[in-house]
């Protein structure tokens, strides 16, 4: 299935409608956990809105998933998975590193998806056919992605957005990672996936991901060049320890050193 661009300039305009004139504003924030830290915003809760509003309009026989507003249809073969601000952290830190994620599964398998960043204007999407980017805000005509053509892990950029969400067994794996690559990075959520699809980054690693955080991922990533699975190499969708990386051989690589305890 391709999915038209001015649907995917839809979504992403009602969820900016909802996002930027919350961001660097003083709001409610809530807390979903009990015990430790995982903030919710309004924001979060009225853009998912806006993006199943215009979904079901045009689609009302696929499924959605939701990070704050739970499954409807999830027997469908069409599925759309949002994470309205992926980055919630950043988004109430006031730093412009945060996205709007929405992604379509068909029968499991990501086929489509955009990143939008509306403070910073950039759409990063794939329909289907291709991975492109876009400057909404200044009218900049789209153009391809492509990953880059790093093969080796002695010359990768890598990205995660904290060694300290990983414990045990998992954090040696990263170490062993970190410890061989070019430049380590820090931060950006969503943004470094993109990054990867852009070309500017040649690996980003992370831990414990629910589907909303990288179904729209997935097709942008590999239209661009790229590969993206689990740690264990199975299939990304159904989230959990991921990793995305620009060519098949520093996939590779990264994989071993990964799983090499």
């Amino acid at each position: 299935m391709v999915v038209e661009k001015s649907f995917l300039v839809q979504i992403a305009d009602a969820a900016a409608a909802e996002t930027l004139p919350r961001f660097r504003n003083p709001g409610l924030i809530d807390n979903k956990y009990a015990v430790g830290f995982d903030p919710v915003t309004e924001a979060d809760r009225e853009a998912e809105r806006a993006i199943r509003a215009v979904i079901r309009s045009a689609y009302p026989d696929h499924g959605i998933l939701g990070e704050e507003h739970g499954s409807e249809n999830l027997d469908h073969s069409h599925i759309w998975v949002i994470d309205p601000i992926d980055g919630t952290r950043a988004f109430i830190s006031g730093l412009p590193v945060w996205g709007t994620l929405v992604g379509l599964t068909i029968d499991g398998n990501a086929e489509a998806g955009l990143m939008s960043q509306p403070f910073t204007g950039e759409l990063f999407y794939s329909d289907g056919e291709g991975a492109f980017y876009e400057r909404l805000s200044v009218g900049e005509q789209a153009r391809r992605l492509k990953t880059r053509d790093t093969a080796v892990l002695a010359d990768a950029t890598l990205f995660t957005t904290t060694p300290a969400l990983y414990k045990g067994a998992k954090r040696l794996a990263y170490d062993r990672l970190e410890a061989v690559v070019r430049l380590p990075r820090y931060g950006v959520d969503c943004y470094a996936f993109a990054m990867v699809a852009a070309g500017f980054a040649d690996i980003a690693v992370e831990a414990g991901l629910q589907p909303y955080d990288i179904v729209a991922l997935i097709p942008i990533i590999e239209k661009a060049g790229g590969v993206v699975t689990r740690w264990d190499g199975g299939a990304a969708e159904e989230g959990g320890d991921i990793i995305a990386a620009a060519t098949p051989d520093l996939h590779k690589a990264a994989l071993d050193l990964l799983n090499a305890g």
